[in-house]
């Protein structure tokens, strides 16, 4: 009998701990085990229930639709369904910017950065303001084509609705899951089974990644059910799981807290470092090659090891191309402020989705940047909503050899804040979709940045005169490779003149929704003849395109790889065959809504030309 005790006192001693541990983690309101919440009990209280549809659209990344109307816009979400339950290709829905990997594969392509977490695949995101703040219980997502985008929903301790902004924002995941491909385009209520929260929520975040669709996903509505009264756990909910013992893999995949990657960042040394082992026998080069394989929070926790090893992950050499964007919801003041002594010789740095709510300030990124900048050849800010003309003047001054430049949807920088970016004469890349900029603005740029390559100018409402900018690309751009000119108003045919004139090493081209420009002109045949380096030509939603544009496509452009005719009713099934016939490397063809272009057209070519994705939209 004497040797029993022993094991019943370990026993007792480890299940004294697990409880601990679980008291511990209720105490600072973080009972978040997934696999404990997830479950499909319920609270035991009965608390009564209360449905909404999301009330306002408060921040977004992409959307198909104009800044100027509401058709396939982000708004759409906001209020009850529209569409739903019909299936089908509907303008008063919400629609990406994106889909598929087609963007992946044309020339204005950017490389991806490395250590980005396999758990990170969100593409695009739209955050939604809800009347009443409520413990989640459920989301119901209404899409109602092409559905199976959404990747993640996140919740947001802060009240969008409040007087008083809260000293803290915390994001908890409720939802996440890998892309997954969805049989059929057909409408569908997404309901996934989320994880319970500690605090009341009226913000919710949807993550989408559209890399497995055939088309763009549509979505309709977003519903939110929840309690006003934070749940108790049912006793079968609450029960230990073992699993639960690793807490740090649970926080990092399924936390968006701050606190615990600023304590990672903030390690400066340890009281007693331990023996570095066998490290000590292998070369500094391959130690740094081993660890550059690691993400951002692994090399925090590396770091803890031993003092060799905190050695090496500190390196600048670790930190050369940095991506920040997975950890958007963690990153401040603070974090960068950790970084700064570790990417001291940083290159490419992406900052994107960071800093909104106030959790990065001006002087914060301002700091970072007179430190860090100095050797920045790439700079990511995508939907960074706390830049203004002070962010974009210490760019300016502190990147001298920056060569691409993100601001896709800051939309909150000022117009006469882009006049700063005409100082950076080495830029070869930048990106202003759905940005503020002014024509004179954009002019002073095209002056001075002539080395320009990829210039991304969709959805800039505020420019008055297209056509005087693509003189001005003409006359300064020459090297330009790539030129989205989506949903420009004013454009004609004489602007397109001097841009294929000028720009002849161009080849990608979107003059999509650009309603100013008539095939009559000439003006499609004349960008055929000019310019045979096109890979990419969107037409998008350009009734006026006929057969004559496709003939001297065909004849001209036989590098072609994507082309996109949505909507036009002058394009015949012959004059496609001939292009395809042409375009031996043609891989995507849009032809929705192509009144000439019925179903069994589309099989007869898919049939002939099996190498070409050809799309046909509907609408039931």
């Amino acid at each position: 009998m004497p040797p029993v005790f022993p094991m019943l006192t370990v026993l007792s001693m480890f299940y004294y701990m697990c409880l601990r541990r679980r008291a511990r983690t209720a105490t600072r309101g973080e009972m978040n085990s997934r696999r404990a919440i997830e479950s499909n009990t319920r609270a035991l209280p009965i608390n009564v229930e209360i449905v909404q549809y999301a009330k306002e659209v408060l921040d977004f990344s992409s959307h198909y639709g104009s800044e100027n109307s509401m058709s396939y816009t982000m708004w759409n979400l906001a209020g009850i369904p529209n569409v739903y339950p019909s299936s089908g290709d509907f303008t008063q829905t919400a629609v990406f910017r994106t889909y598929g990997t087609w963007w992946d594969h044309c020339p204005s392509a950017r490389l991806p950065f490395k250590r980005t977490p396999t758990t990170f695949c969100s593409q695009d995101y739209v955050e939604l303001a809800f009347e009443e703040p409520v413990y989640p219980t459920a989301v119901h997502i209404l899409e109602t084509y092409h559905p199976g985008a959404v990747v993640r929903i996140l919740a947001c301790s802060a009240n969008p609705y409040s007087q008083n902004p809260p000293a803290e924002v915390r994001w908890e995941v409720l939802w996440s899951e890998a892309p997954t491909k969805v049989n059929g385009p057909q409408a569908r209520q997404f309901t996934p089974s989320i994880k319970q929260i500690n605090f009341p929520t009226n913000l919710i975040r949807l993550e989408v990644n559209s890399s497995l669709l055939d088309y763009y996903t549509e979505l309709d509505a977003v519903v939110l059910h929840g309690v006003k009264e934070r749940p108790v756990l049912s006793l079968k909910a609450s029960m230990i799981d073992m699993n639960d013992i690793d807490e740090d893999e649970d926080e990092e995949k399924y936390g968006c807290g701050m606190d615990t990657l600023n304590k990672q960042l903030s390690i400066v040394a340890l009281r007693e470092w331990p023996s570095n082992g066998y490290f000590d026998k292998l070369p500094y080069e391959l130690i740094q090659l081993i660890l550059s394989h690691l993400t951002v929070p692994d090399l925090c926790r590396l770091a803890q090891t031993c003092k060799l090893l905190y050695q090496h992950c500190c390196d600048p050499l670790q930190y050369i191309h940095l991506s920040l964007q997975p950890y958007w919801a963690r990153i401040n003041d603070t974090s960068l402020e950790h970084l700064q002594s570790r990417c001291t010789l940083i290159q490419w740095l992406n900052l994107s989705w960071t800093g909104n709510r106030g959790t990065i300030s001006v002087s914060g990124f301002s700091r970072f940047l007179k430190v860090c900048g100095s050797e920045l050849v790439r700079l990511e800010l995508s939907c960074g909503h706390f830049l203004n003309e002070t962010c974009l003047e210490v760019i300016t001054e502190t990147c001298p050899n920056l060569q691409e430049l993100n601001l896709s949807s800051c939309d909150k920088i000022p117009p006469q804040a882009f006049n700063h970016i005409a100082k950076v004469g080495s830029l070869k890349r930048l990106i202003l979709y759905r940005t503020k900029v002014e024509q004179t603005a954009l002019l002073s740029i095209l002056n001075f940045c002539s080395e320009l390559q990829h210039l991304s100018l969709g959805s800039c409402v505020m420019i008055e005169d297209y056509d005087l900018i693509a003189s001005m690309m003409g006359a300064k751009c020459k090297k330009l490779r790539s030129l989205d000119l989506w949903r420009c108003k004013n454009i004609t045919e004489n602007g397109i003149a001097e841009l294929a004139s000028g720009c002849q090493l161009l080849e990608e081209l979107d003059l999509g929704w650009c309603p100013t420009l008539q095939s009559s002109t000439g003006c499609f045949t004349n960008l055929a003849r000019k310019l045979p380096n096109l890979q990419k030509l969107f037409l998008t939603a350009n009734r006026s395109v006929c057969d004559t544009d496709i003939e001297e496509l065909a004849a001209n452009c036989v590098h072609l790889r994507q082309l996109d005719i949505l909507g036009t009713r002058m394009v015949s099934p012959a004059s496609l065959r001939k292009l395809l016939e042409s375009c031996k490397d043609l891989s995507l063809l849009d032809v929705s809504f192509c009144s000439q272009i019925d179903n069994r057209v589309v099989l007869e070519l898919n049939a002939n030309f099996p190498n070409v994705f050809i799309k046909k939209s509907f609408t039931q």
